[in-house]
């Protein structure tokens, strides 16, 4: 996730990002000064059959696994990382790599939870994640939408997503690409929780329509690394629902 942020914005993270990822970052979705991070990590297809073990040693507690992209490709090691994750402890979730231009907001979310992306009340289950960055396939950012079709766009997934399991869609993007291809159209912040990519030594400026992050993905190095903007049992909170 966020290999097209990463092409386009470069990656600035240092030997220090890690570092400061981990330490309190703003404000929490409970409107407090936040005093703690969790770590975690999310994978696709690239990185094969994921070590567990391993990551769990290094101190990572949630993983997010991507799923699907668009309405025609499943993540062929889905199962792996997902129970993989879930098995060593971690509180997981999965992501869907939107292709705005491709079919519906609605078919893709439909896709994304017949394939992977729903989600259970059982405390170790992150809602599913939609995946707004720049376009791999083609020269427009974009994908040729107008800010307010890209806007229409994701609110038909949100509903949708909702409509099918009860929870709103986390959305992860960078703040660059949501002012430039969605902007102040619409505004997500009342229900969606803001997974932000930005690597470097802080989250920087937030998207419009955002007055705090839960995910902050700070580097793509050796693999995609996050923070979780508050303590373990706000993480739990999370999963819960």
């Amino acid at each position: 996730m966020g290999s097209q942020i990463a092409r386009v914005e470069g990656d600035h993270s240092s030997p220090s990002t890690h570092a400061r990822a981990m330490q309190p970052q703003g404000v929490t979705a409970d409107g407090v000064s936040a005093k703690a991070t969790v770590a975690g990590i999310d994978v696709a297809s690239h990185q094969g059959n994921v070590d567990w073990n391993h990551w769990w040693g290094q101190g990572k507690r949630f993983a997010y696994v991507k799923a699907t992209e668009a309405t025609s490709y499943k993540n062929p090691y889905f199962a792996q990382q997902y129970n993989g994750s879930y098995n060593v402890g971690m509180i997981r979730g999965a992501y869907h790599f939107a292709v705005p231009n491709s079919s519906s907001g609605t078919a893709q979310a439909n896709y994304f939870v017949d394939n992977g992306g729903g989600w259970s009340a059982d405390g170790k289950t992150l809602p599913g994640a939609l995946d707004m960055e720049y376009n791999p396939y083609g020269d427009n950012a974009c994908y040729g939408l107008s800010q307010s079709q890209m806007a229409s766009w994701i609110r038909d997934f949100h509903n949708t997503y909702h409509n099918r399991t009860g929870r709103y869609p986390v959305i992860y993007t960078s703040t660059s690409w949501w002012n430039m291809c969605v902007g102040t159209a619409q505004s997500f912040g009342s229900t969606v929780p803001l997974w932000v990519a930005r690597y470097a030594d802080s989250v920087g400026a937030l998207p419009n329509g955002w007055g705090y992050h839960t995910f902050w993905q700070y580097t793509s190095s050796p693999l995609d690394q996050n923070s979780f903007n508050g303590a373990y049992d706000r993480l739990q909170a999370l999963a819960r629902g």
